[in-house]
């Protein structure tokens, strides 16, 4: 029999390493050593899905219902294998506009609204409270179970209450995991270091358990099977629900795997290379299988053993505990308390991040803007985040005393995925279609939400008998049977009417209401053309001087020179009393988006640059912005058009005639003759046409860096500068993508074309050589010419300046000289370690 008190120090000990490793990470990360750079780290911290209801609750359903139980990893796995496109594109968005939660996002989506990313965070907080809750009532129950206490149904004194303690220390530990400091990426990289090591725990726990108990305790999963069958447990084997029911939990449960609070925050905030999506594509699935193999094998070992009198969600915990296994009691019991602590802290994390950027931060620069000015802000900011993480695990704690404790573990989950996938139709609607508006966005989510709460999540407070005719007795208003409509489990009856009247009041306010504002518009084209379009930014109408900037940035953002760096590279003023450029007000706000949000980032920048009372003018810089957008538009539609005519035209015209040339020599034509050199003559011309329209294209749409790679991001630049100059341009690239991070492929784009740019302007010449070479991952980029040289300390308006290229080289930990002479010039990058040894695109 294990003691209390061993149980409670593994545990604290537990809690005490994943601490230490997130604590390791965040030292890692600080050296410019992340631990998280690899694909394998990204999935397994998606596997924070995989909580208490997969540990323990999968085990109970499938003792109850069968194989009903995969409907919960079905989902997920069609998400990551059909659906991962749209993950990709809302990370993309995320990394662009700096958007930190998932609240912020649709706020920034519709206008930047305040209104929007409120609602958004109620919805978010009172939706999880029951998931929370749920792993509460796990650890609580497991701790009691293995004290010995069977019955852990009986009332337990609020101060003897088991889950109690846990929510405080939980919340606790949650503080220190997310809240020590603001960061302007509110990226944790610590954090997701301790929840891939968890992952791992919880799955070694799970599957020893059923190691145990299939080969162990029975003859392996045949023998098992064949006991079940002859002890008539036919539900076993049944599929335990309707399609329509297996439909809604596939869809439910597809839905929670990315809008899930917790799942956002490690799935989009926490990201650090859209291609890490690769391995999570494939991995994380896997991971799914793997812990679900032995959850009907633990099903029917517990029935037959237990029959009826034990609560067969704790049938993982309770079979070794009849065996007399200690040690693995002990092991299962610190897996199950790892699947709930991690989705408590990430939760917790991401929930109070929303909270203080989307709720109560708008609200205080509202009321009170002069906290702009003055160093208030960023203490107010943690203290938020810190009293919100306390307050969600006193609701999920309030939760599972006054309504969860009599349910079942998958029960209590399901009304959070229900409520969770009220965002679906803003945000899929928000990607997708670019008539979707803010009052749309606000209609049907607050309809969704309200029938979720009435049909859904009242009923698990009220009982089935409060309500049970309906409120005065009107049948109709049955919140199970809304409007007679009978027939459907309660789950499945609650998305049918939440569903309706959410996508119907999006798609209904946002046809017939006001039409969309110029910001609305702006940001429905950032969104919806997202993986097509350039970044754009918003041009600020206002004064605001250089300094005021500066101070507002370091205060918010951190203060390491990332605003002077920025408006440096441009060629902008950075003297404290020079104007700041609309450009750099843009940039500003980039900056504080990550810390307080994108719609508070918004209301500073507004209130330093004094625009939010010049109304006549924010009306015209809307206008602006809105030609903006229709003139960036204008110019990707163009390219299209071009690559589908004139483009592939020409690309058809010199294949053709290349084959009249080998038909003409063919024939015993004269290769000297006037036809063979007319049609030298022609093809020569349309591939010089070609290579003018692909070059003409590349200026209308400049992507490429994103979606081929380094390598022929510079080819591609090289051909439309040498068609531009008339130069020779050569690149000697590897043909294969350079595995670079997408930070490093940025930085060193911007040397080799500003090199370039520095031949042929200043040194006039003939010929320009880019090599790339990679050896044993070091990469080292080369810029020659044969022109007449230049002065390396000299300044040119308008470019990056050498000084620029040098700062870039040094930040991705390399090093840059330059050689220059009457008869040519050399700049070289050499950079140690940046090429990536394992790449994942």
């Amino acid at each position: 029999m294990l003691q209390t008190w061993v149980v409670v120090t593994v545990s604290v000990a537990y809690l005490a390493v994943l601490f230490a490793v997130a604590f390791y990470g965040d030292r890692r990360a600080d050296a410019g050593r992340s631990l998280i750079s690899r694909g394998t780290i990204y999935a397994l911290s998606l596997t924070v899905y995989a909580t208490s209801w997969t540990y323990y609750g999968s085990v109970g359903r499938a003792a109850t219902s069968g194989v009903s139980f995969l409907t919960t990893y079905l989902g997920p796995t069609l998400m990551f294998g059909l659906g991962w496109l749209v993950l990709r594109r809302i990370i993309r968005i995320s990394k662009r506009n700096r958007i930190t939660s998932l609240a912020d996002f649709i706020s920034a989506r519709y206008g930047k609204s305040t209104w929007l990313g409120g609602l958004v965070t109620v919805i978010a907080v009172l939706g999880v409270v029951p998931y929370i809750a749920l792993q509460l009532k796990a650890v609580s129950t497991t701790f009691e179970i293995i004290r010995r206490r069977p019955d852990t149904t009986a009332a337990v004194p609020l101060f003897q209450d088991t889950a109690l303690y846990v929510a405080l220390l939980l919340a606790g530990f949650a503080i220190l995991f997310g809240t020590r400091h603001l960061d302007a990426t509110e990226r944790h990289e610590g954090m997701v270091a301790a929840i891939a090591f968890e992952s791992v725990v919880k799955l070694v726990a799970f599957v020893a358990a059923g190691v145990f108990v299939t080969f162990g305790l029975y003859g392996g999963f045949g023998d098992l099977f064949t006991q079940a069958a002859n002890a008539k447990l036919t539900a076993l084997f049944s599929l335990g629900g309707t399609t329509a029911t297996w439909a809604w939990m596939i869809v439910l449960s597809g839905l929670a795997v990315l809008l899930l609070p917790r799942q956002w925050q490690v799935g989009v905030v926490e990201n650090v290379d859209e291609r890490h999506l690769k391995r999570a594509i494939w991995l994380f699935p896997l991971y799914l299988l793997v812990i679900n193999i032995f959850v009907l094998p633990i099903a029917a070992a517990g029935l037959l053993r237990f029959g009826g009198s034990v609560n067969p969600d704790t049938f993982v915990l309770a079979l070794p505990m009849a065996s007399a296994q200690e040690a693995l009691t002990l092991l299962v019991f610190v897996g199950g308390l790892s699947a709930a602590t991690g989705m408590i802290i990430v939760e917790t994390v991401a929930l109070s991040t929303m909270v203080s950027n989307s709720l109560v931060v708008p609200i205080l620069l509202r009321r009170h803007p002069r906290l702009t000015r003055r160093g208030d802000l960023a203490g107010v900011t943690l203290a938020v985040r810190r009293i919100a993480i306390v307050l969600v695990m006193l609701l999920g704690y309030a939760y599972f005393r006054f309504a969860g404790q009599g349910t079942e573990l998958v029960s209590i989950g399901l009304v959070s995925f229900a409520g969770v996938a009220q965002f679906a139709p803003a945000i899929l609607g928000g990607l997708f279609w670019k008539g979707g508006t803010r009052n749309g966005a606000l209609a049907g989510l607050s309809a969704g939400f309200a029938v979720w709460a009435y049909t859904l999540a009242l009923p698990t407070f009220a009982g089935s008998g409060l309500l049970a005719d309906g409120p005065f007795g009107i049948a109709a208003l049955r919140p199970q049977a809304l409007f007679g409509l009978t027939g459907m489990d309660p789950v499945g009856h609650a998305m049918f009417w939440s569903m309706l009247v959410n996508i119907g009041g999006y798609f209904a306010v946002s046809l017939a209401g006001r039409p969309p504002n110029a910001a609305e518009r702006a940001q429905a084209v950032l969104f919806v053309d997202a993986l097509a379009d350039p970044e754009r930014p918003r041009i600020w109408r206002g004064r605001v001087t250089v300094g005021e900037l500066r101070t507002l940035t370091e205060r918010f953002a951190g203060a390491d020179g990332a605003l002077d760096r920025y408006a440096r590279e441009r060629g902008f003023a950075v003297t404290p009393d020079a104007e700041a450029a609309p450009e750099l007000v843009q940039h500003a706000e980039t900056l504080l988006a990550g810390p307080v949000g994108a719609a508070s980032a918004r209301i500073m920048i507004a209130s330093v640059v004094g625009e939010e009372q010049l109304r006549v003018e924010e009306v015209m810089e809307l206008l602006d912005e809105a030609s903006q957008v229709a003139a960036l538009e204008e110019r990707h539609r163009l390219a299209r058009e071009l690559h589908d005519s004139v483009s592939q035209a020409l690309f058809s015209m010199t294949l053709h005639t290349r084959a009249v040339e080998l038909a003409v020599q063919k024939e015993g034509g004269d290769p000297a003759g006037p036809v063979a050199r007319g049609l030298t003559e022609l093809r020569g011309l349309t591939q010089g046409a070609l290579a003018e329209m692909r070059a003409a294209l590349f200026q209308l749409r400049p992507d490429a860096l994103h979606e081929d790679g380094l390598s022929e991001a510079i080819r591609k630049r090289a051909a439309a500068i040498a068609v531009r100059e008339d130069i020779q341009i050569r690149v000697h690239a590897p043909e294969d993508r350079v595995p670079l991070s997408e930070r490093a492929e940025e930085e060193l784009f911007r040397v080799v074309q500003e090199a370039v740019h520095n031949s042929v302007k200043h040194a006039g010449p003939t010929r320009v050589d880019v090599t790339l070479e990679v050896d044993d991952g070091t990469l080292v980029v080369e810029i020659t010419d044969d022109g007449t040289g230049f002065d390396p300390d000299e300044q040119h308006p308008g470019h990056l300046g050498l000084d620029g290229m040098r700062e870039r080289t040094r930040r991705l930990g390399g090093r840059l000289t330059i050689a220059s002479s009457p008869t040519g010039s050399t700049v070289r990058a050499v950079l140690p370690g940046v090429v990536q040894t394992e790449y994942e695109t």
